[in-house]
């Protein structure tokens, strides 16, 4: 079998397709062998086959084992692996990454994998010796030998070890780490591997340190003593001589990949204990910032100079290059500068001179961030090829985090603990690089780079720059937008101009230049800075007879260029539309006027980037403050004769069954239309738009095409049923005989829930509007079939929808309901115990004010009829507690699914009204603030301490540290919680009160039955 396999992993990467596909066919038939992973294992470890064959079949066993060692591994057919073979696979490939022999990286990082997968089930129960075999062979052991035990203890680490069995080996681990770290026999990769092992023992450490915080912190303490020491020599040492060049030099690769890995473990340390680390502070503050000292030359020679290579990692995921490690140390900078000692210290020096900008460190520090803000070689070959790219790193959402980006992260940090002592600063440096005969461009942008960033602080923070400062930077400006023959100066010249402009007046008369420019300059890079530039400009408040020219620059713009590569440009095409709407905004009359073309160039940039999220979202809300504004008739029919042509008319670009995403967005925009029009609607609206809006709903399957079209079709009834009712298609059908054609489609069995979720407010609103007069028969029909999806839906916005057409129907004919739903079967149950059972259970999750509001009376209405039919419907009451001190995994969970109380519906709407009671008068979100607090204190109390740093959270979310995750659950359910409503709260106060003092619906003896709680809440109300 394993010459056999051999040559189906060979035929594997073959570049034939067909040869390819039928080996992967064969090697998949062949896993239910009981030979294949032992064959695999035993392939892996030949020593005399190709790298890549070996590889390939380790790599087989690891998914073969992912999806077959555990009976809940995969989710697929299960083969299960007898326990003799599990014992040979362990012992193999344990062997294979620990043994002398083998020298290929590539397969004992492969193999590392595979005991990772077993790990992960079978450690430490039924693997006992794994962990001590890895120690065993670090401190004498070779290097093929290191590396494979590394490897294997970070995914234990990692991915294996719970935090109880971490703590039993936790100081084993680090001990041994420890060695590796150390030794400087041992090349700086394993050293490096070592570090990261370790920094990886502080995210279990912060779980642990949960409920343990003494016990944790004193072991870190103790670990810590013989680490801090090392960390600082190796941040102290200098790196290897190097001669001039153009690429970073081997023998730097090691030291800097262990550089890097020592400087995230001191930011992971300050994250999880602030406070051992708190005493060092000022130690590692200068050693990080003589070493970012060094490091200029270097950096400006390989990155600025020249366009070395960066961002580049090893094998095993250790980054190497000095452009990691740059950022890396401005980080770590960042973070010590927020230290209490630092800070002190920092002060007593500028206490000690005359002035700020006459701080040597002062100056120093803005030297120093200012080359490293500079443009890289790399930077700038890629922004002249695509601008996107630019304004990606401008509007802070591109991935890339660089150098410059974090030397602005630091100075803007430095700026809000030292004000304007730290603008002082920046402008005694970048003074400097102006002067006559300066023609260093890139120092000078990164200068103005630095203040841009300040500045974009300052304005989200309410703070206003110095009126002399920014008199002297507006200067600047206006010789970098002068240097044609830098465009990245004269383009970094214009967007400070439009940033400055909005805190210092005199900077916008700057706006006519940016305009010539948007259209006139010989860059792309500095037309799209111009574009960018207008909305700061717009936002600063301009006069308004500069609207039309800007709107003709946009134009002019997009004239100039082949719309069809916009559409991959989604950076260029957010700040066009940006500026667009901004521009507009100025007043939304333009979007009717007879010569411009404002709307049109909004609806053309949106067919171009229809694919994007942003780029639909600014198109809509720019589109719903223009329809939301023009609302007297005259004006909104305008509007309407202006843009349904291009609305209706992108119905036709795409198959309609297909989710095109420029259909989706025209669907979208006709909803927001409609949504906001004038009642009744213009004169042939209906007629414009139902024919292609029907075909839409009665052909596409996708709910982001059906849920707007659903909207458009329920408030096309809600202004101006007379209109939709009057109408008939080509085949003499009524508008709505074809509303109801189209409720039955997305009641049908074949529309998913989220995709149908819109259909109860067109059903509901339909009813409304055409009574029972026009509907007749078909109203027990419609009302029928909705009961019949209830029954089966499952999403909570689709249950809610259903809900409301009874809800409704509810506020002026509860009694009706009643009977309507006691006549009919669905799916072999009364309509009535379908209904009830479905709303009462998911009415404590309805959104929307007027949804709840609506909700609740209905509900209201119900139980006061005193129905004996409602009475009698048995329904889900409380969730029964079943104590148990055993973890609730997922297959617990489905065998045990929750049991519930049987309840009197009667009974459980007033538990669901009592429940709204609260809500609406703000209890929950109240409760909600007081148990953050309390839980606020409580780490106050117990807490490691941040005492001594500056109160300021890391940017940078840490996903995998526990607390994380727990602030971001509770950010989740604080954004799902009902808010106060007066008006709910008004009614429902009102409608308890009357219900106790006239025993309605035999108030008095459901009030015996509510819980203890429920009756609380009561009784607090009546005592009011």
């Amino acid at each position: 079998m394993e010459e056999h396999l051999v040559q189906l992993l060979a035929n594997t990467q073959l570049s034939q397709e067909g040869p390819r596909k039928q080996a992967e066919l064969d090697l998949t038939n062949a896993r239910t062998s009981p030979d294949f992973p032992l064959t695999l294992a035993r392939i892996g470890s030949h020593a005399s086959l190709p790298v890549e064959i070996r590889q390939a079949a380790l790599t087989n066993l690891r998914q073969f084992i992912e999806e077959n060692w555990s009976p809940e591994g995969g989710d697929g057919p299960h083969i299960p692996i007898p326990d003799p073979v599990k014992d040979q696979l362990r012992h193999v490939v344990l062997e294979l990454v620990l043994s002398q022999g083998e020298e290929q990286r590539k397969v004992k990082l492969a193999a590392s994998y595979v005991v990772s997968k077993i790990a992960i089930v079978d450690f430490p129960d039924q693997w006992q010796q794994l962990l001590p075999a890895v120690l065993g062979v670090m401190p004498a052991g070779t290097d093929t030998q290191l590396h494979g035990a590394l490897r294997i203890l970070q995914d234990l680490v990692e991915e294996s070890l719970s935090d109880e069995q971490f703590f039993s080996v936790a100081r084993d681990i680090i001990k041994a780490c420890y060695d590796v770290a150390l030794s400087e026999h041992r090349k700086e990769t394993h050293r490096s591997l070592a570090v990261l092992i370790f920094r990886n023992c502080f995210n279990l450490m912060d779980i642990v340190k949960d409920d343990h915080k003494r016990e944790v912190k004193t072991f870190a303490e103790e670990v810590l003593s013989g680490w801090l020491p090392f960390l600082e020599q190796v941040i102290r040492a200098p790196l290897p001589h190097r001669e001039s060049g153009e690429t970073q030099p081997e023998n730097w690769y090691g030291p800097i990949a262990l550089k890097i890995q020592v400087v995230k473990t001191l930011i992971k340390i300050k994250a999880v204990f602030p406070s051992l680390l708190l005493p060092q502070s000022p130690t590692f503050f200068s050693a990080t910032w003589e070493e970012l000292s060094r490091l200029q030359r270097p950096y400006q020679e390989l990155f600025i100079n020249a366009d070395a290579q960066g961002r580049l990692e090893d094998i095993d995921g250790l980054p190497f290059t000095l452009d990691f490690l740059v950022l890396d140390e401005i980080d770590f900078l960042n973070q010590c500068m927020r230290a209490t000692p630092v800070q002190k210290q920092l002060q007593a020096d500028i206490a000690a001179h005359a002035t700020a900008h006459g701080t040597p460190w002062v100056l120093d520090l803005m030297k120093l961030l200012t080359s490293y803000s500079q443009i890289t070689q790399e930077e700038e070959g890629l922004w002249g090829i695509d601008v996107s790219l630019y304004l990606a790193e401008e509007t802070s959402v591109s991935p890339n985090y660089t150098a410059r980006t974090a030397s602005g992260d630091l100075l803007i940090k430095v700026t809000e603990w030292l004000n304007q002592q730290a603008l002082e600063g920046l402008f005694a440096h970048t003074k400097s690089l102006f002067v006559a005969g300066a023609e260093d461009w890139r120092r000078q942008e990164a200068a103005l780079y630095l203040f841009n960033a300040i500045l974009s602080d300052y304005q989200d923070m309410d703070k206003q720059v110095p009126p002399e400062i920014a008199h002297a930077y507006l200067e600047l400006v206006n010789y970098a937008i002068g240097r044609q023959d830098e465009s990245n100066l004269a383009a970094r010249g214009f967007l400070l101009a439009g940033v400055l402009s909005q805190s210092y007046q005199p900077a916008t008369a700057l706006v006519d230049r940016t305009i010539e420019s948007m259209t006139n300059d010989d860059t792309e890079l500095v037309q799209v800075a111009c574009i960018k530039a207008l909305d700061g400009f717009i936002t600063a408040g301009i006069p308004a007879d500069r609207q039309v020219p800007i709107v003709l620059a946009v134009e002019r713009f997009l004239e100039s260029k082949d719309l069809t590569d916009l559409e991959d440009a989604d950076d260029l095409l957010v700040t066009l539309l940006e500026t667009l709407r901004a521009a507009i905004t100025m007043d939304v009359r333009i979007a009717i006027h007879p010569d411009s073309k404002a709307i049109d160039l909004l609806f053309l940039i949106a067919k171009h980037g229809a694919a994007n999220f942003q780029v639909t979202m600014i198109v809509n809300e720019a589109f719903e403050q223009v329809v939301r504004t023009l609302t007297d008739s005259a004006s909104y029919t305008a509007l309407c004769a202006k843009v349904l042509p291009s609305i209706t008319g992108a119905f036709d670009v795409a198959t309609m069954t297909h989710d095109d995403p420029l259909v989706t967005m025209a669907t979208e925009l006709l909803a927001l239309l409609v949504e906001h029009g004038a009642e009744p609607l213009p004169a042939g609206f209906v007629a414009a738009t139902f024919p292609k809006l029907i075909r839409l709903l009665m052909s596409s399957t996708e709910g982001e095409v059906l849920r707007p079209g659903a909207e458009a079709m329920k408030f096309m009834l809600m202004h101006d049923h007379h209109q939709v009712f009057g109408w008939q298609d080509e085949n003499g059908r009524s508008g709505l005989e074809v509303c109801l054609l189209i409720i039955d489609r997305l009641l049908g069995p074949l529309i998913e829930d989220n995709a149908a979720s819109e259909v109860g407010g067109l059903a509901a609103e339909l009813v409304e509007k055409a009574g029972q007069e026009r509907l007749g028969p078909f109203l027990p029909q419609l009302l029928q079939a909705v009961a019949t999806r209830l029954d089966t839906a499952q999403a909570a916005p689709f249950i809610q929808s259903l809900i409301i057409v009874f809800a409704r129907l509810s506020l002026v004919g509860a009694q009706d309901v009643v009977n309507f739903l006691s006549d009919i079967q669905v799916n072999g149950q009364s309509g009535l115990q379908v209904v009830l059972s479905k709303w009462l259970e998911n009415s404590i999750n309805f959104a929307g004010y007027d949804e709840i509001r609506q909700n609740v009376i209905a509900l209201s209405k119900l139980y006061s009829l005193n129905d004996p039919r409602v009475a009698q419907t048995q329904v889900r009451g409380d969730l029964i507690i079943v104590q148990s001190d055993r973890i609730l995994t997922r297959s617990r969970s489905k065998q045990n699914p929750d049991q519930y109380t049987i309840i009197p519906a009667s009974l459980k709407i007033l538990k669901v009204l009592i429940e709204d009671l609260l809500s609406a008068s703000g209890i929950h979100a109240a409760a909600n603030l007081a148990s953050a607090a309390a839980n606020e204190f409580n780490d106050a109390e117990d807490d490691d301490g941040d005492e001594g740093w500056e109160d300021a959270p890391d940017d940078t979310l840490d996903l995998s540290l526990a607390s994380t995750k727990n602030d971001l659950m509770g950010w989740m359910e604080s954004a799902n919680s009902k808010q106060r409503d007066d008006e709910t709260q008004a009614y429902l106060t009102e409608f308890f009160l009357r219900a106790a003092r006239e025993n309605i619906a035999g108030f008095q003896d459901w009030f015996a039955m509510l819980n203890d709680d429920e009756k609380a809440k009561l009784q607090e109300l009546a005592a009011q």
